[in-house]
């Protein structure tokens, strides 16, 4: 079954007196793109997580983020007093504007360069690390991807039922295409006759059938038929195989239109032109929704 690309997953975990909470996000997207904000010890897992999401996400713009909370020493870091020291001495000797009292907020100095030092894990908190996030993001990724099926469910009703009715059109349009080199045929002899009639010509019918045995190769919409009857056929195919075909099916929803605009050029039938208008919006309708699948 086809999968959506916009979910929502989420996973909790509590190790020893660390507090983990993850979120991953995905939209639309044309290509794989991920954006990992991750606290500053666990920087050095960001090659690693995005290997982990790409294992089993082919398509859309992802989000990844995870907060960590707790009294660890390990990713509290330490603070370089003295460095913090000379800020504050270089602020209070500042000079301000008459009637400003000034104040320093620690907190704002705390986050200034040099003044929180992060401590590098060693190789094996590196691992643990690295364990951790490994089944965080598993879990969050099975919620994501299995609201990415639910909602690939809902499409897939979609454009199969919308697929259906561009396919009444089409047989319309069958029905109708014996009458298309028949109405060129007496459009032309009209023409042709009255053209002969006002110039005194001879009325040659054997080369008049020779010159619309031309235009009708020309104007013949059978082929066009054919070709959009396969590609309905493999547009449900694909819609039922599922599993990362949402390029294949915006290629096949190009070439429907472009098969339903030949058409449009080669008739002028009426009855035709309205099937087709009405193909056409269809196919753009699957051409929109097919955006959405991985």
């Amino acid at each position: 079954m086809i999968h959506s690309m916009t979910g929502f997953g989420s996973a909790h975990r509590v190790e020893g007196d660390l507090e983990y909470a993850l979120e991953i996000r995905s939209l639309n997207s044309r290509y794989f793109k991920i954006t990992i904000k991750l606290p500053e010890f666990l920087q050095f897992a960001e090659a690693e997580i995005e290997k982990m999401v790409r294992r089993r996400l082919a398509r859309g713009t992802v989000t990844y983020t995870i907060r960590v909370r707790g009294g660890n020493e390990r990713i509290c870091g330490s603070i370089d007093h003295s460095a913090l020291q000379r800020y504050v001495d270089q602020l209070s000797s500042a000079h301000v504007p008459d009637g400003i009292t000034p104040s320093i907020d620690l907190g704002t100095i705390a986050a200034l360069p040099g003044i929180c030092q992060t401590p590098e894990l060693g190789d094996e908190q590196r691992k643990e690390q690295l364990t951790v996030l490994d089944q965080l993001t598993n879990q969050a990724l099975d919620a994501l991807i299995e609201m990415r099926r639910e909602e690939g469910r809902a499409i897939c009703a979609d454009l199969l039922s919308v697929c259906a009715r561009a396919r009444d059109e089409l047989a319309k349009i069958e029905m109708e295409a014996p009458g298309v080199v028949e109405e060129h045929y007496e459009r032309m002899k009209s023409r042709v006759a009255k053209f002969l009639e006002e110039g005194g010509y001879e009325f040659n019918e054997e080369r008049l059938l020779r010159e619309l045995a031309i235009l009708a190769d020309r104007c013949d919409i059978n082929e066009e038929i054919t070709r959009l009857k396969s590609h309905f056929d493999q547009f449900e195919e694909f819609c039922r195989q599922g599993d990362q075909v949402g390029r294949k099916l915006d290629f096949v929803t190009q070439e429907l239109l472009r098969e339903a605009n030949t058409i449009s050029n080669k008739t002028n039938i009426v009855s035709i032109s309205r099937s087709v208008v009405e193909m056409k919006g269809m196919i753009e309708r699957l051409k929109e929704q097919v955006q959405n699948i991985e």
